[in-house]
């Protein structure tokens, strides 16, 4: 059984993102991801006006009165979850953690998929797959999703894409729409990412926080690398570490989004702490305007 304080934070972040997704966000949700083309719904009788290209001949020489062929979207989708359970996840210095803001970006996510009838399901990973949860419907199982993101102990402590990538491609047959939600503080996976671009419709969600852009004065303190346990001391008192810290945080964030865009693979920046329902939504609305 769960601890009353698993509980009440996945019931918390039900009704949190329940009601982002009943009040706006299913419908930017439905307009920005379409289904896999058109699916045949049935055949009706000749009207003027009506495409010829679409006349069923079949049925019009077995009735010697023209009809034509109905098709509806195929609306229905698969979304896969990729998410980073490594322990850089576990950092947070605002309101609430990496990994917290995951499961809430997850919540929503979810929810907006099954509201328009889409199959959700979840890879958890480290430097290894350590959890698949095939896409299935339902509100029972969007928050076992929730659940597994805050509750699940994963065995490794760093991070490896690639592998989750790799595990997709070979468990997923068919295409799907891909949220991979990390702080991307790995190397080495672009080219998996490419392939995976090309077989499914990826979305990278990266999840910072402000502390790895900005440097504040602490004075001497000892820093420990949460997927290496490495610990070196700094002095957050000189002025020249903490300018070049934030240039380079700033150089990094800029590559990571100039790589994504080489690669024609949406990409949005989050920070725990801050608001991710506005930058969520004017990325949808930007993507549907592109796709329009």
């Amino acid at each position: 059984m769960l601890p009353a304080e698993v509980l009440r934070r996945i019931r918390r972040i039900e009704i949190t993102t329940k009601k982002l997704v009943n009040d706006v966000f299913a419908g930017e949700y439905h307009s920005t991801f379409r289904g896999q083309g058109m699916e045949f719904e049935e055949v009706r009788e000749y009207q003027p006006g009506d495409d010829v290209r679409l006349i069923d001949w079949n049925v019009t020489a077995r009735t010697g009165i023209p009809f034509i062929k109905k098709y509806r979207e195929e609306r229905e989708l698969s979304v896969m979850l990729l998410v980073d359970a490594s322990s850089s996840g576990q950092f947070g210095t605002r309101s609430q953690l990496k990994e917290e803001m995951a499961a809430e970006i997850c919540g929503l996510l979810a929810f907006s998929a099954i509201r328009n009838n889409d199959k959700v399901g979840m890879i958890i990973f480290t430097d290894e797959v350590e959890k698949f949860i095939a896409p299935r419907k339902g509100r029972g199982h969007v928050l076992r999703l929730i659940r597994e993101i805050l509750y699940f102990k994963p065995v490794g402590r760093s991070t490896n894409i690639s592998k989750a990538l790799e595990y997709l491609n070979r468990v997923i047959k068919r295409k799907s729409v891909v949220f991979l939600v990390s702080d991307f503080l790995s190397s080495g996976y672009a080219s998996d990412l490419v392939i995976a671009n090309r077989k499914h419709d990826v979305v990278a969600i990266k999840i910072g926080d402000e502390r790895e852009a900005k440097m504040e004065n602490f004075g001497l303190i000892d820093f420990e690398d949460a997927e290496t346990g490495e610990i070196i001391s700094v002095d957050t008192s000189d002025s020249y570490f903490r300018r070049q810290f934030g240039m380079q945080a700033e150089e990094l964030s800029t590559e990571l989004e100039k790589a994504f865009s080489r690669m024609r693979i949406d990409f949005v920046q989050l920070t725990t702490g801050r608001d991710y329902f506005v930058p969520l939504t004017s990325f949808f609305k930007k993507r549907e305007r592109r796709y329009r």
